[in-house]
């Protein structure tokens, strides 16, 4: 595989600063002024945090932003496969991620206005954004989260156009800590005085009573999910509703029940932002936003050859208890719809909940794979991930790759027995690694 420009530039970054997350906002602030501020030069900003659900919120909010025919500005982390995943620049028709040469001048550029000063390779890229956000023209960012919110490299916007906050659970505890309403407080901290802020569905009322409490502190209109704009399923079609009346739309494309209160945060966000979205564009969006690596079927690709003929194959980077269950749930709809034994290709980092995750599981997978964690230097060994799975209730073995799974899975299917349905998940480096080996990364 060629190595890309912007890799390089990326790996010798990682050479020159420490690795993994040092939350504060002190040094990316200083380099940005070195750059000129470009991240007070941006059009309206939407602004998206949550533990679980922002990357699907992002993905609706463009889309919807989009069939109005506005010029979009996209910034999602992790990425997947390649880094340029990162960095979508608008585009007549529809944003583009980013190409190599633009990307690895920008980071060239802005490696030079730091100076070698102490930072990390994240608040680099996430200032790299930021330039190249304020150098392409746009009517609008949609800007993702990395990690929290209080703190995160992404949170020197001091007006957005609106900030979101999606479901907050725990996940990532040694930043943000091990109660929930302590990780709804750090979510918060993008909540900026007297600027709009949308709360999508939240499962803990906690949560909720924090992100409240905070949103009425600073003055800032508060869209609640639930309250001020709600979702629900009615004859095969979504109906969104908020004080402006009703929208009957299509269900969205990305499967799950939980995509259509994802979806009802991005339409109330883009409302709250200062838009107006027609009912025929929110349609449109529902019916073409994608998000890979979520839930994302895969028909084709030289991993999907080693599966047995006809299986139904899932990819989701979902790697925490509350995603388990989202996904579960998505999973047990299509149960419903189109019978199949269910199995379970899974790798895990050691920061997660790992039987936490397994356990929204229990009743609905036949068998698990569990596949060594070298996508990762956090990656869980996978006959440790096997005990974990199995302490959680379900039959599993160790395997040595996603590849063997498929082909052990292929290998001993009966003859004539309705072809199973397989998820690939636990980890969005995982999710990133089978895109790659599969031949079908995101674009």
């Amino acid at each position: 595989m060629t190595t890309l420009a912007a890799d390089r530039e990326i790996e010798h970054l990682m050479r020159l600063h420490p690795k993994g997350f040092d939350l504060s906002l002190d040094r990316v602030s200083r380099l940005l002024e070195r750059l000129g501020n470009p991240q007070d030069l941006l059009p309206p900003v939407i602004h998206i945090a949550g533990t679980n659900g922002k990357g699907s919120c992002s993905a609706f909010c463009r889309s919807i932003l989009e069939a109005q025919g506005l010029l979009v500005h996209t910034h999602t982390s992790p990425h997947l496969v390649n880094w340029h995943e990162r960095y979508r620049l608008a585009a007549d028709g529809g944003g583009r991620l980013v190409d190599d040469a633009t990307l690895a001048e920008a980071i060239k550029r802005v490696a030079k206005a730091n100076d070698g000063q102490m930072i990390t390779v994240f608040e680099i890229l996430t200032a790299v954004g930021f330039v190249l956000f304020a150098e392409h023209p746009a009517d609008v960012v949609v800007m993702e989260v990395g990690l929290g919110g209080r703190y995160d490299a992404t949170n020197v916007i001091a007006r957005p156009a609106v900030s979101v906050i999606m479901p907050v659970s725990l996940d990532h505890e040694a930043y943000l800590g091990d109660r929930v309403e302590l990780v709804a407080g750090e979510k918060a901290g993008i909540i900026k005085p007297g600027c709009p802020v949308v709360i999508g569905s939240q499962p803990h009322e906690e949560a909720l009573t924090v992100l409240q409490d905070k949103a009425a502190r600073l003055g800032s209109p508060t869209y609640i999910y639930g309250q001020d704009f709600l979702s629900f399923e009615e004859y095969g079609r979504m109906v969104y509703q908020d004080q402006d009346g009703l929208m009957d739309l299509s269900l969205p494309h990305l499967p799950g029940r939980h995509q259509i209160a994802n979806a009802a945060a991005a339409i109330a966000a883009v409302k709250a932002a200062g838009f107006s979205p027609p009912e025929q564009a929110v349609d449109r969006a529902m019916t073409t936003a994608l998000w890979p690596g979520r839930m994302q079927k895969l028909p084709h690709g030289k991993l999907v050859e080693l599966a047995p003929p006809g299986a139904d194959i899932w990819l989701d980077g979902g790697h925490n208890p509350a995603a388990g269950l989202v996904i579960a749930e998505a999973l047990a709809e299509l149960e419903q719809k189109d019978p199949r034994p269910l199995f379970l290709i899974a790798g895990m980092i050691n920061t997660k909940d790992q039987s936490g995750y397994f356990a929204a599981f229990s009743g609905l997978v036949k068998h698990v794979y569990t596949v060594p964690g070298g996508f990762s230097d956090a990656g869980v060994a996978n006959d440790e991930l096997a005990k974990r799975a199995q302490a959680a209730g379900l039959s599993a073995e160790p395997v040595a790759s996603t590849g063997h799974a498929l082909g052990l899975l292929r290998d001993t299917w009966p003859q004539g027995q309705v072809p199973p349905r397989i998820l690939i998940g636990g980890s969005l480096y995982l999710a990133g690694m089978v895109l790659a080996e599969n031949g079908t990364p995101p674009t």
